[in-house]
This record gives structure tokens, C-alpha cells and sequence, in this order.
């Protein structure tokens, strides 16, 4: 009757030591997969979400940089326009 006992405690060691083993296995397996589609994106460049992310981010705001000096280069552009129609007709005035 002892040796039932102990037949369960060994199983249940065996049992406990592969799955032990076999969580080691997936996560190294995962490790492997992980590298490899790394090389082959790598190799395709091809760029990580996170990456595009960041690089869109910035895309945008420099979009909004540029509208916003085109809309100050515009504003300029139409003072130096008046000022030189200013300029011109103060002249034409002057003329003896």
C-alpha cells in the first residue's frame, strides 16, 4: 500500500518536471520565432508599428509647422505688398 503513494508522488513529479520543461521550450520557441521575423522585416525593410507611429507623429507636426509659415509668409508677403503700393503712391504725389 506504501508504494501506491509514492507511484502518485513520482508521477506527479514526472508530470510537473515535463511541463517544467515544455514552458521552457515554448518560450524559447517563441524567442527563436520572434528573431527570425525580425530578420526577415529587417530584410525587407519593413518597419515596426511603433516605429511608423513615431515617424507619422512627426510628419504631422511638421505639416502643421508648414501651414503655419505659410500662412505667416502670406501675411508678410501682403504687408510688403500695401507698404510698397503705400511707397508708389506717396511718390507719384510728390512729383513736381
Amino acid at each position: 500500500m506504501s508504494d501506491k503513494p509514492r507511484f502518485f508522488d513520482d508521477l506527479a513529479g514526472v508530470a510537473g518536471g515535463a511541463l517544467s520543461a515544455l514552458t521552457g521550450a515554448k518560450e524559447e520557441l517563441n524567442a527563436i520565432v520572434r528573431s527570425r521575423v525580425d530578420e526577415v522585416l529587417t530584410s525587407l525593410q519593413v518597419v515596426r508599428r511603433e516605429e511608423f507611429e513615431v515617424v507619422r507623429e512627426l510628419a504631422a507636426r511638421a505639416r502643421i509647422g508648414q501651414e503655419e509659415a505659410e500662412r505667416r509668409l502670406a501675411a508678410l508677403e501682403a504687408r510688403v505688398d500695401a507698404l510698397e503700393q503705400k511707397s508708389h503712391g506717396s511718390h507719384t504725389h510728390h512729383t513736381p
